[in-house]
């Protein structure tokens, strides 16, 4: 099959034929003989040695009786200073006469944001093992906990080790020395267990000429234990063996397809497992597509049978329903049941692979079987084996006990998302290609014709000069300032594409002055520059890790170096896993040198973050207007949201893709990352009008809204398609523009907190099992509930209405009474949405042409009630553009309804500034209506400060509740006041 953008799928004997037969593809397309992904061309557990060796050290320990970890803290070392513990980690099996530089350094650091950290690394190996993930994901140096915050109580009889911490000291630490193992409990009730099942295996740094003399060690064991039982059944035998080539499999070099991976220092991986304790839920660990609970990969009848894949991959025409690695990692794993919350940071970048098991309660005899043996009946709990190729076990643990706890403390060491520019969150148009300046100009035009609104044009790479980027093709785009000007005169943004591979090319001025500044990767002999094929040809991939490579890169977004660019132009980074066409797994090869002599291997899932880092300075920097960036990644880790935005790649036009791009999402954003979206219509194919209507109904509650497609695929803006269907999509942009203020209120407190902004609805309602493994609805902040269409012809909805209060649906204001599932309508034009009663939301509702052209707008109040009468919300307003609210140019207010009275705070710092000129002119922008939902009698009389104003009263159409709407109040958004309700 022939490739989409985003990896073709050749050999390296067939460089100088590396192009895409589009004429080939198009056929493919219409006979729809498009195939799924090329799984040979990515590796499996048992293709991978350091997979294969962990996953068959946890076989031997299943399968050998009794089995107990041979790694041991010796007592007499372990110290706790300053929330440090500090000890040594012995492995009684290779460590035989423990010295001082033997064995492993175990250190346990207690936080101030009450999160623990476990660090193992050798304490004199062979080589430095690389140690330096740190350095770009945590934010900053973290605070210890106080002396004082913590407890070390004495040792019990078993040589266990107990300390007691946190804000109220719920939270306790059990260390067990012999065997090694750290229980966490939550007043008193065990939560997450390291190395309770003994997984732990380290790897240690060695010369390959000792490895050769331990096989040859084994080998004479073998031949001595074969010698000395003859009558041993050969089968058992084979077994034995089989096992053994396991343990030590591919341990020096590694060949996969054509390709060899040199593995100069050797071995050195190391796993351990993880262990949620009475949590049958996990979540997180993106990206996959997959369900939001993670499915099991070992167990009886587990789903799947592979592992979960951590390994930025560019992985064309993904699979649904599968564990293999795509485009991002995040090694963060969230576990929640109706008592317990917690979760897990692995901070490597390395390639990580995750076993998860589930271990059911024990139901056979319950209650019954506790009073006849006096033995605990076992609950629930998830078992997570998590191995890593390189580097040291570094881990953080969070108690939390409530999920904005534990996202409060996961983004204070990782960081919260950057607030973006408000243009950024409202409708994206892109495709590859939009093919010359006057495509450009007829498609934005377009928009205008059929009065839909949107805010950002994108353009490919076929706008570049042969591939070159920073450049344009001139005979396409003559005047690239005049169409950036044109589009900015409406309001509106331009993207183009950059991508991390440089042409080789000694006539093009960024390749050249990279050669002669030495800031591209270097193959593994450390010398030469790294050569591999992607969209130019012959290409280079740049080292971020070197800081001259870094500040070089950010320098290329100068307005007097990419030649033809405003300040209205910003960044797309796609192809940033590194996707090399010619490389193993069609990426770039491990042992291949960055800066510093670092092999590729230890930082690999970081590069594309790196790259976007640079990016994100580049446009920061280019700019005397103290101007924010916007950057989408197709790349990413822990740490990312703080330079942009990313999508989930390559996705298919399938219902298929529609209905797992939900979990997707939810997932990324569970893992740090709010600022996500899912390409509207799918990247690659044509969907047909229904399927390409329910994907931009489900895409407005994206947080990053983009449509796009594949080059070949039909073109496919919204009024295309022609009646119902314009309408439709037009209704549905519409509807996403006028929650825009929500929208960027959500922003705003994900930047502050680390909330994710689309939510699972365990979120809001942790203690609802029903609601604990559902990933086909979900929560826009905390009032709005959503639940895609994800399925052809259909016309009517089951949801889930979780809680007791009611819910009210956003187009027609019908009312749901929770909790329970219950099927509602779903026709053509849209899907079902409900806010949550007790919720206030801001909206704009004046149709235009961009977010721009709405910033004088007045505003609109829907104002849910409970049945208490009561609600809350909130509001954040900016400029949009600059960083000035860093200095308090905003404004943040709190509305609030109590006792019939709706009243309006100010939530900002009366430190936080001067008042600015934005805050004085957007403070004077009025509340033109307000929607009051939920009451009980309809509303005779509401003032404000004594003065009557219209108020008009209807009955809800599926209850007795009353839709009240109050227009012009005459209050400002920036004001205090106060209204009663009567």
């Amino acid at each position: 099959m022939i490739p989409a953008r985003g990896g073709t799928r050749t050999s390296s004997s067939s460089r100088t034929k590396r192009t895409i037969s589009r004429s080939v593809l198009a056929l493919g397309l219409v006979l729809g003989c498009v195939s799924a992904v090329k799984r040979e061309d990515f590796k499996t557990c048992a293709q991978s040695g350091f997979c294969t060796r962990n996953r068959a050290y946890a076989e031997l320990a299943k399968e050998t009786p009794q089995w107990i970890s041979p790694f041991q803290l010796n007592p007499s070392s372990l110290r706790l200073q300053g929330g440090i513990l500090t000890g040594d980690l012995i492995n009684i099996e290779e460590d035989k006469q423990p010295s001082s530089k033997s064995g492993l350094a175990f250190e346990l650091h207690l936080l101030d944001n009450d999160s623990v950290r476990v660090r193992i690394n050798e304490r004199d190996p062979i080589h430095p093992r690389y140690d330096g993930v740190k350095d770009t994901v945590l934010i900053k140096p973290y605070g210890m906990a106080n002396e004082n915050s913590y407890q070390k109580l004495a040792k019990d009889d078993s040589g266990v080790l107990t300390i007691q911490y946190g804000n109220k000291n719920q939270n306790t630490i059990k260390v067990n020395s012999a065997p090694f193992k750290i229980e966490f409990l939550v007043n008193g009730v065990s939560t997450v267990v390291l190395n309770d099942e003994g997984l732990l295996k380290f790897e240690r740094l060695r010369k390959k000429q000792e490895e050769a003399a331990q096989e040859k060690e084994i080998v004479d064991e073998d031949k001595l234990v074969d010698q000395g039982d003859e009558n041993k059944d050969d089968e058992v035998k084979i077994e034995k063996s089989e096992l053994e080539t396991k343990l030590e499999a591919n341990m020096w070099e590694e060949k996969f397809k054509e390709y060899t991976d040199s593995k100069p220092r050797g071995p050195e991986s190391f796993g351990m497992d993880i262990t949620f304790s009475g949590i049958d839920h996990v979540y997180g660990i993106p990206q996959h597509a997959s369900s939001l609970s993670l499915k099991a990969t070992k167990g009886t009848d587990a789903p799947y049978n592979e592992p979960y894949r951590l390994y930025n991959l560019d992985v064309f025409e993904y699979e649904v329903d599968n564990p293999m690695a795509l485009y991002g990692s995040i090694p963060f794993m969230l576990g929640h049941s109706k008592n317990n919350t917690a979760a897990v940071f692995w901070m490597n970048a390395a390639e990580t692979w995750i076993d998860v098991e589930k271990s059911p309660e024990d139901k056979t005899g319950g209650i019954l079987s506790w009073i006849k043996t006096k033995k605990p009946v076992s609950a629930p709990s998830t078992k997570t084996h998590w191995i890593s190729e390189a580097g040291v076990l570094d881990l953080f643990v969070f108690l939390g006990p409530t999920h904005r706890d534990i996202f409060r403390q996961y983004t204070s060491l990782v960081g919260t998302t950057a607030l973006p520019q408000a243009f950024s969150i409202a409708y994206h148009q892109c495709r590859w290609n939009y093919n010359t300046q006057q495509d450009v100009a007829e498609v934005d035009a377009g928009f205008d014709e059929h009065d839909i609104p949107y805010d950002v044009l994108w353009l490919d790479i076929e706008h570049t000069n042969g591939k070159r980027y920073f450049t344009w093709d001139h005979a396409k785009f003559p005047d690239p300032m005049d169409m950036q000007r044109a589009l900015g005169a409406k309001g509106r943004k331009m993207v183009t594409i950059i991508d991390p591979h440089i042409k080789k090319d000694n006539d093009y001025y960024v390749s050249k002055e990279g050669a002669e500044l030495d800031v591209y990767i270097k193959n593994k002999d450390g010398n030469s520059d790294f050569d591999g094929w992607c969209w130019p040809g012959s290409s280079q991939w740049i080292d971020f890790y070197n800081p001259k490579a870094r500040d070089w890169w950010a320098s290329q977004f100068s307005y007097d170096r990419y030649v033809g660019s405003t300040n209205t132009l910003f960044t797309w980074n796609d192809m940033n896993e590194p996707s090399v066409f010619s490389g193993p797994e069609i990426t770039i090869p491990k042992d291949v040198i960055h800066y510093g002599n670092m092999e590729h291997r230890n930082v690999h899932n970081l590069y594309g973050t790196m790259f976007h880092s640079a990016t994100a300075q580049g446009l920061t920097q280019r700019n005397e207007t103290n101007q924010r960036p916007f950057v989408l990644s197709r790349a990413f880790f822990a740490g990312t949201q703080r330079f942009g935005a990313i999508w989930t790649g390559d996705n298919l036009a399938t219902w298929e893709h529609l209905e797992v791009a939900s979990p997707m999402l939810l997932t990324i954003g569970l893992a740090g990352i709010p600022f996500s979206g899912a390409d509207v219509g799918g990247f690659f194919g044509n969907p047909e009008p229904e399927l390409l209507t329910r994907w931009y109904q489900a895409g407005i509650y994206y947080p990053f809204f983009r449509a796009h497609a594949h080059l070949d695929s039909k073109r496919r803006e919204p009024w295309l398609f022609g009646e119902p269907y314009t309408t439709q999509m037009r209704e549905a942009i519409r509807t996403r523009y006028s929650f825009l203020p929500f929208w960027y209120t959500l922003f705003q407190e994900s930047s502050v907190d680390g909330m994710p902004i689309i939510r699972p609805m365990f979120v809001e309602f942790p203690e609802d099992e029903a609601v604990f493994g559902m990933d086909d609805q979900y929560m826009v902040g905390n009032a709005l509930l959503v639940k895609p269409v994800s399925k052809p012809g259909v016309t009517r909805s089951t949801v889930y209405f979780a809680g007791t209060e009611k819910w009210f649906g956003i187009k027609d204001y019908s009312v749901e009474q929770g909790p329970g599932a219950k099927e509602v309508a779903s026709p053509a034009d849209k899907i079902p949405v409900y806010q949550r009663a007790g919720t206030i939301v801001p909206k704009r509702e004046r149709p235009r042409r961009s977010s721009k052209a709405m910033e004088n707008d007045p505003f609109t109040l829907v104002i849910a009630l409970d049945s208490n009468g009561e609600a809350t919300g909130r509001i954040y307003l900016d400029d949009g553009e600059s960083f000035d609210y860093q200095t308090g140019d905003y404004i943040l207010r709190e509305f609030k309804v109590a006792d019939k009275v709706l009243t309006s705070r100010n939530l900002k710092p009366a430190d936080a500034g001067e008042t600015s000129e934005f805050v004085k002119r957007a403070g004077a922008l009025r509340i033109e209506r307000l929607v009051v939902l939920g009451s009980t009698v309809p509303l005779k009389e509401v003032t404000v400060d004594g003065r009557a104003v219209q108020v008009e009263c209807s009955q809800a159409p599926t209850d007795g509740s009353y839709v009240c709407t109050v227009k012009e109040p005459k209050v400002l958004i920036g004001e205090d006041f106060s209204i009663a309700f009567a």
